[in-house]
């Protein structure tokens, strides 16, 4: 089942000035070998000046494998590496993270299946407040990415099934009660990316900057050994009411060849920085902090 359609803008004239590269010396910085290392959700928990520190989620699903760690960079490179503990029943394939706005130290955490969490963090110790299911939609659908942005007031959810090559993704969007973990009824739409072309997830993350621009990650995925490929693009704006009007040429910001971005999140009001984290299978998890003035595409 699908919901009502969101809007398509018959032309974008946005002022994008988003990142497409990394920091000198490539940028990519290990946060973890292997298959259980990946990032495949990412938010921000405290930025002083170049330094950074971050929630990383890891889309694991067996019984000791880490679901969570904090991670810090001082400059784009990675210092260090905590893991964070799960209580209680482990959550299996976490696929995005999502800050919740006023709210210092909570976020969002949504599985593939579509069940959410609503966590508390303070250092390391996590804490479960609740959990939910996103409406029903889709039978097919796999979730790899959710959103929360406020707009006049009112808290609106994003997420997305990342579709698979011929099938487009999806893109959700409702009115959402932290308090009470509820959707209001959701809007969606399908959208696809012209690139990458083969073995593509239309979408791997979704992210919102200040000024409610809609930004999208895709990704290339062959098998746990690559090749990976990535772009990332800005697709719409979230209304007021809640919609989204897609663009119908969504402009690239940038190519990430060799990587499998599956999480990102703005590091600056304008969204002129972003931090990624990528799940490269078998060759484990990246961060990359890009900014607008670097030269593209590296």
């Amino acid at each position: 089942m699908k919901f009502a359609s969101l809007a398509i803008l018959p032309v974008l004239t946005l002022p994008l000035f988003l990142p497409s590269t990394a920091l000198a010396d490539d940028g990519w910085e290990s946060i973890g070998t292997g298959m259980t290392s990946g990032a495949s959700g990412i938010a921000v928990l405290d930025k002083n000046g170049d330094r950074v520190d971050a929630l990383v989620l890891r889309d694991n699903k067996k019984t000791g494998e880490n679901r969570a760690v904090r991670a810090r960079l001082d400059r784009g490179k990675v210092s260090k590496v905590d893991a964070i503990d799960w209580p209680g029943e482990l959550p299996v394939d976490l696929e995005a993270a999502a800050a919740v706005p006023g709210k210092s130290g909570e976020f969002i955490a949504l599985a593939s299946d579509g069940e959410g969490f609503h966590i508390k963090l303070k250092d390391r110790r996590l804490k479960v407040l609740g959990s939910f299911r996103v409406p029903k939609g889709d039978p097919d659908d796999n979730y790899e990415g959710f959103a929360l942005k406020k707009v006049n007031d009112r808290l609106f959810a994003v997420w997305a099934d990342r579709g698979q090559d011929a099938r487009p993704a999806t893109l959700y969007s409702a009115e959402f009660s932290v308090s009470k973990l509820s959707f209001k009824k959701p809007k969606s739409q399908p959208f696809r990316v012209p690139y990458p072309t083969t073995n593509v997830r239309h979408t791997s993350d979704v992210e919102i900057t200040a000024d409610d621009r809609v930004l999208i990650s895709a990704a290339s995925d062959p098998g746990d050994d690559g090749p990976f490929d990535s772009a990332v693009y800005a697709a719409g704006v979230l209304r007021s009411d809640g919609s989204i009007a897609l663009s119908p040429a969504p402009r690239k910001i940038g190519d990430f060849p060799g990587h499998k971005i599956e999480a990102m999140t703005c590091l600056s009001r304008s969204c002129g920085t972003l931090l990624y984290g990528t799940d490269d299978e078998a060759a484990g998890g990246r961060l990359r902090v890009a900014t607008s003035n670097d030269p593209e595409d590296q």
